[in-house]
């Protein structure tokens, strides 16, 4: 089974998410999180730590992630693993190949003209949001 991930990234005072804008399909041209591939024999969650140095430049001194949640797409064999975590401190972001923006939280990600994911993005948000309710 293929594995993959993207990293939800909240900045230091959780008010935006770190999105980047697609180069290539699928969803050339939307916002969509950050992450990549899990290489054969890599343990998932360096896999995570490792996407989000090689894509943003942020590196685990600068986050602390939580598994979220995964998806797994049976049809084609794949699994998608969801992570978060918020910034204890100012970065300055080092893109790789996509453009990266901080985008507001509060914006509407159900909205699939716009970002990447056929409304995925919006439910794992509403996730992280039931999860950090739980932790008052």
């Amino acid at each position: 089974m293929r594995k993959l991930n993207v990293i939800i990234v909240y900045n230091k005072n959780k008010s935006k998410i770190l999105m980047c804008k697609r180069k290539k399909e699928p969803y050339k041209g939307k916002l969509n999180l950050v992450g990549g591939k899990v290489e054969e024999n890599e343990n998932e969650i360096e896999a995570a730590y490792r996407e989000l140095k090689e894509e943003t430049g942020i590196t685990k001194e600068d986050i602390k992630l939580i598994h979220l949640m995964n998806f797994q797409y049976v049809t084609t064999d794949m699994e998608l693993e969801v992570y978060f975590g918020n910034l204890n401190k100012e970065k300055e972001l080092i893109e790789e190949v996509n453009k990266l923006y901080w985008i507001d939280k509060n914006l509407n990600f159900f909205d699939i003209n716009k970002y990447a994911g056929e409304g995925n993005i919006g439910h794992m948000l509403k996730q992280v949001d039931i999860y950090n309710n739980l932790q008052k």
